[in-house]
């Protein structure tokens, strides 16, 4: 894979040490040349110096995170994925991508982290029926990963039917639902839409923390596909969703609507 690997002839920390003398002196000449008057050496009792190296600092860093921004696309366009991406900057896959998310945007026109998937003729459409925030949107990124998505999310089973009966809403080719929600649970939604003559049909797969065997026998006894329960592990959270989407979307025949 293009940009897989990459080698440095010094260790991280003689990488930082080098770095930290060339953007000090960067710094204190950038200092010295946007200043009036060049800075008074040995003066305890005046800021000024200071404040001005320290102004110039906050720029550098700024203009660092701006040129880094573009790095990391160039590296996206020439092949790299997250996971080298973050690797590149000493973080995790996940830690890159809410850095800089938007890297990959699935289209014809640029590269994908995954450019043996095909592209289907529409985006598929999901719904997400999930109340914690945190959870929604790292389900959400794992989903975009996998390629054009049209995610809709709601927080609860009676917003899930007001989405889902409403006229000319896209029919989804996947629901996604957790079980502990205020107002109508998933437990109650997934025997609507499993006895619901119009709805019955699409795919429904429980992700939930439960590992409850009541909560996985009556998902099955409700006709849940499939019942996941959510890991602990962000990385692994991310695979369960992807192994989701990849099994529903990609492999199994969807039935028409």
């Amino acid at each position: 894979m293009p940009g897989k690997n990459f080698a440095l002839r010094s260790t991280p920390q003689e990488t930082a040490a080098v770095a930290d003398a060339a953007v000090g002196d960067l710094a204190r000449r950038l200092t010295e040349h946007l200043l009036e008057a060049p800075p008074r050496q040995g003066s305890p009792d005046d800021p000024g110096p200071a404040l001005a190296l320290l102004h110039v600092l906050d720029h550098l860093q700024q203009a660092t995170e701006r040129l880094q921004r573009e790095a990391a696309v160039t590296a996206a366009q020439a092949g790299a994925g997250y996971p080298q991406i973050g690797a590149a900057c000493g973080m995790t896959r996940q830690g890159a991508r809410r850095r800089w998310p938007g890297l990959f945007h699935h289209s014809p026109e640029k590269p994908t982290e995954h450019p043996m998937m095909t592209t289907p003729a529409r985006p598929f459409d999901v719904l997400l029926v999930e109340d914690d925030v945190a959870d929604a949107m790292l389900i959400e990124e794992a989903l975009s990963a996998r390629g054009a998505r049209n995610l809709v999310q709601v927080t609860d089973g009676v917003a899930a039917l007001e989405h889902l009966r409403t006229p000319g809403t896209a029919r989804p080719d996947l629901i996604v639902l957790d079980l502990n929600m205020p107002r109508m649970n998933g437990r109650e939604l997934l025997k609507v839409l499993k006895n619901d003559e119009d709805l019955h049909t699409i795919p429904v797969v429980v992700l939930t923390t439960s590992t409850a065997p009541d909560d996985v026998t009556g998902a099955y006894s409700s006709h849940a596909n499939a019942y996941v329960t959510k890991p602990v592990n962000l990385e692994e959270f991310e695979q369960a969703v992807q192994s989701i989407d990849a099994f529903y979307l990609d492999t199994a025949a969807r039935p028409r609507p």
